[in-house]
């Protein structure tokens, strides 16, 4: 659990008061602040910067000024709701991407949360970069948020247990989690695999995801994309200076922990990944 001091930093990175009892009113008002001001993000993994998952340190990293992925976004805002009396529940899950090798299945690359509050159980996700904007109420339908359809369904992965589709223009395809709660301990090992691996997606491009009510801001290697309803808008950096600038004004990572050497490096390691991506793109034009 977060003590007293934790939790007001906490709400305070967010803008909000302390809320009153546990409502659905709170519930999506943290939710929406959550995703607004904290990033996802994955700077940290190609500068071999490691981190733990543990709850109080995801909080920690938030309260310094950084995001994370699901296990740090999802551990941290779990563990704040159920400091601030929320019935709080984790899950084991996982994400198929738009790899045509990607399979669906709760493989254990997510971690995702669910709320029982006001007499309905919700779907609460902070952890996704353009998943939902607010918590979605676990029941089969679909859902729009933003430019976003998201359509909660039975899993035909796992028998029994649920599915997030995500609209067509999302980044991945969709999320299958187990109905049966989880462990802290059930996420460590992928974990480690998805922070140190060569063969890991967050080893190969550095990215930082920002949602707001009308869309979502993504930063992926050197390309920024902004998806709303004017539709989708590309735009490459390719300057340094930019590419930080827009880092601390779009997505509110200063990174004032990083010094010029390792700024530099993470630029270079930036730049690289986008070029050899850009001439494979030509190559199979």
């Amino acid at each position: 659990m977060l003590n007293r001091t934790v939790i007001e930093q906490y709400l305070g990175r967010l803008g909000l008061p302390e809320p009153p009892a546990p409502s659905v009113a709170a519930l999506f008002a943290l939710h929406r602040a959550q995703v607004e001001r904290v990033p996802y993000e994955t700077l940290d993994i190609l500068l071999g910067r490691p981190t733990t998952i543990d709850p109080a340190d995801s909080a920690a990293r938030i309260l310094q000024g950084r995001g994370g992925y699901c296990f740090h976004l999802n551990g941290a805002f779990g563990t704040l709701l159920a400091a601030l009396g929320f019935r709080v529940e984790r899950h084991l899950g996982g994400v198929q991407d738009q790899s045509p090798t990607a399979e669906a299945g709760a493989h254990g690359d997510h971690l995702a949360l669910t709320v029982d509050c006001e007499g309905e159980r919700w779907l609460v996700d902070v952890g996704l970069g353009d998943g939902p904007y607010e918590p979605l109420p676990l029941r089969e339908g679909e859902y729009r948020q933003g430019p976003f359809t998201y359509r909660l369904t039975a899993s035909e992965a796992e028998v029994g247990d649920w599915r997030l589709e995500h609209d067509p223009q999302g980044s991945f395809l969709g999320m299958d989690f187990l109905s049966a709660p989880a462990r802290q301990a059930d996420f460590e090992a992928k974990h480690a695999w998805l922070s140190t691996s060569p063969e890991s997606p967050f080893a190969r491009v550095a990215c930082a995801i920002r949602r707001d009510a009308d869309g979502v801001d993504a930063l992926r290697g050197c390309m920024l994309v902004r998806v709303d309803a004017a539709g989708r808008h590309r735009h490459e950096i390719t300057d340094p200076s930019e590419w930080y600038a827009t880092l601390a004004d779009r997505f509110g990572l200063a990174l004032p922990e990083y010094g010029p050497a390792e700024r530099e490096a993470l630029w270079q390691q930036v730049s690289a990944i986008h070029q050899a991506w850009k001439e494979a793109t030509a190559a199979h034009a």
